[in-house]
């Protein structure tokens, strides 16, 4: 049987660092309130006229090629995770294709939030499984800087997001000791207004924006929070016993947790349920606050820089956000 295999990583972060007492000269916060509330120090946001959704990507894409031993033309097919794309249409796989040459391969944009790496590795991995494609460049990518609310009104969500991108490169194997074991989507429909940004919308009378939608805040971020902490930490746990179930493994067999950097709060409710120690978990959202879907494949590549993933580890990527989507992925690194 055809797997596949994660063979080369990569990120890019801006370099603008934005620190908790920074946001104060928008906001009544303070580097107290934030990291008591969320763990996070700092975040990076874009720098306008040098990055981009798309170019962000690229960078994060290149080094996980270079990593990979390959050339952009040795990809087979692109799949793209972001809410944040540089365009309404056509989406940012699109631009990212252009600026690496790859042109002529088929590219996949999907939108599910903070679960979108991990959904945009499993669509990867079954186009490989099933031996359409032998290799694929998973993205995610997000600049969420320009649109959040830095008013004290939007406080609550601004503090929270950040920018970045992350790349894997994933190739077919016949070796099933280092692959991807399986993957395992979830999503609850009834949850969407939960966390949302509701405007544009293209379901409005008129107009598919106007100044009214601005006033009314419809283009902020809309967040309940206790609703989302609550599903999170249940889903969270759920989708990591289903994968180590669906392969034979416990929560004691794991060598490392990659989760979604949403809140530390989170990641420490999970990791305590789960009996695993700080060193079995990656966290990086002091440094990058939320990213979205660049938050796994960020902290990934961060991991595997630092010496954290090694050969025959067994690897649990989990996420969790908005739509309410979750999902997880078992790797045999």
């Amino acid at each position: 049987m055809t797997l596949s295999r994660i063979t080369g990583l990569g990120y890019y972060v801006p370099d603008n660092i934005i620190t908790n007492n920074d946001l104060t000269q928008w906001m009544e916060t303070s580097d107290e309130w934030i990291q008591e509330r969320t763990g996070i120090k700092e975040r990076r946001y874009f720098e306008h006229g040098k990055d981009t959704n798309y170019s962000m990507a690229a960078a994060a894409s290149r080094q996980a090629l270079e990593r990979a031993g390959l050339a952009p033309n040795d990809i087979d097919v692109i799949v793209y995770a972001t809410i944040t794309p540089d365009y309404f249409f056509p989406g940012s796989a699109f631009l990212m294709q252009r600026e690496l040459g790859m042109d002529g391969k088929p590219v996949i944009d999907i939108r599910e939030q903070c679960s979108g790496f991990v959904y945009a590795l499993s669509i990867a991995d079954q186009f490989i499984k099933s031996g359409m494609y032998k290799t694929a460049l998973v993205v995610g990518s997000e600049i969420q800087s320009s649109w959040i609310d830095r008013s004290t009104a939007g406080r609550n969500t601004a503090v929270i997001f950040g920018d970045g991108a992350g790349a894997a490169v994933l190739c077919a194997t016949d070796d099933p000791q280092h692959c991807i074991l399986s993957t395992h989507l979830h999503a609850d429909g009834r949850f969407a207004e939960e966390l949302f940004v509701r405007e544009p919308g293209s379901s409005r009378a008129g107009r598919a924006a106007t100044h009214e939608m601005l006033d009314e805040g419809g283009f902020n971020v809309y967040m309940n929070g206790n609703a989302v902490f609550k599903h999170a930490i249940v889903r969270f746990g759920e989708v990591i016993g289903e994968a180590l179930t669906a392969n034979g493994y416990t929560p004691g067999d794991l060598d490392l947790l990659v989760p979604h950097q949403a809140n530390i709060r989170i990641s420490d409710y999970v990791r305590q349920q789960l009996g695993l120690s700080e060193s079995q978990v990656v966290n990086n959202i002091q440094r990058f606050g939320n990213t979205t879907a660049a938050s796994i494949p960020i902290a990934l590549s961060e991991a595997w820089e630092n010496g954290r993933l090694k050969e025959g580890d067994l690897i649990c990527l989990a996420a969790f956000g908005s739509g309410f989507t979750w999902a997880s992925a078992l790797i045999k690194w």
